[in-house]
């Protein structure tokens, strides 16, 4: 037996079977435990790592069912609703065994986040909700594409303008891992906020990542839409929403919105980022991270 078999938060990549579905996560730093669940959904594990808070907390980051090293559902592509995804997040931290853990959730992770504090707010010393929205569906499609012409506006001219809408033109019809992974690679221009004057430090990211297609309807295949505004008053964990100025996915006006909703919530915006604050600014995300959980 290891060593991460008798202990579910030793440094490393433990891999461990969750009714009935292996979960692979991996643990880094020391402090208090914040479990950490990336975007997507589909999205490789480690573009969300955080050298900067493992100085301070014990991070688990998740790797979500269906997607890299854990394990897919029966009905795969289908299947991975919010509340699919809430049901596995609480085995694993079940299974860490340990206290309330704080929670973070990036994006589609944030959207998992917001549920689970809902579900059970037992297990929790707090939430931070990064880069996240109260709601899915039309609404929130038609505020991306008006980012989108922000984008567009603030880019004039650049040649590389035309390979980034195309790729985000081309989202709609991805049904495959390989689409997923040239996608995340292509849209990355549009979700740093300041992508081309820093391209070669985002150069590793988009060299290394990786996408799992998930289809975003449930194994009925009806679509998994969220609307969470008239439920948000009901969080009683405390919470953190962290949001890039820039961030064209889940931008400012969502996260003022979550902010408003989530009753005592602290809201932090991140000047000079887009979708990726943890990496565009990472000493302002830790410090707004560490204040939380230090308070």
């Amino acid at each position: 037996m290891t060593n991460l078999d008798l202990n579910p938060l030793a440094m490393g990549t433990h891999t461990v079977d969750l009714n009935g579905i292996a979960q692979r996560y991996h643990v880094h730093g020391a402090g208090p435990v914040c479990v950490a669940h990336p975007g997507g959904p589909g999205v490789f594990w480690e573009y969300l790592r955080m050298p900067e808070l493992e100085a301070h907390l014990t991070m688990v980051y998740v790797e979500p069912i269906g997607t890299g090293g854990s394990g897919r559902l029966a009905s795969h592509p289908n299947g991975y609703t919010r509340d699919r995804y809430v049901q596995a997040l609480d085995s694993l931290i079940e299974h860490l065994a340990t206290g309330p853990v704080y929670l973070l959730g990036h994006s589609h992770g944030g959207f998992v986040v917001q549920r689970y504090a809902l579900a059970h707010p037992e297990r929790l010393a707090g939430i931070i909700l990064y880069d996240s929205a109260p709601v899915t569906g039309p609404e929130h499609g038609a505020e991306f594409m008006r980012k989108i012409e922000e984008f567009v506006a603030r880019n004039e001219g650049n040649p590389d303008l035309p390979e980034v809408l195309a790729t985000v033109q081309a989202i709609p019809s991805i049904s495959t891992d390989e689409g997923m992974t040239a996608a995340l690679a292509g849209i990355i221009p549009l979700y740093v906020a300041d992508y081309w004057n820093r391209r070669e430090e985002f150069a590793p990211l988009q060299a290394k990542v990786s996408g799992t297609y998930i289809s975003g309807v449930d194994a009925d295949g009806e679509p998994d839409v969220i609307d969470d505004r008239s439920v948000l008053g009901d969080v009683t964990v405390p919470a953190l929403v962290v949001v890039g100025r820039l961030d064209p996915i889940c931008g400012v006006r969502w996260a003022e919105e979550l902010n408003k909703l989530i009753p005592g919530s602290q809201l932090v915006v991140l000047e000079n980022s887009g979708h990726f604050g943890h990496l565009e600014e990472p000493e302002a995300f830790k410090q707004a991270v560490t204040a939380f959980v230090g308070g």
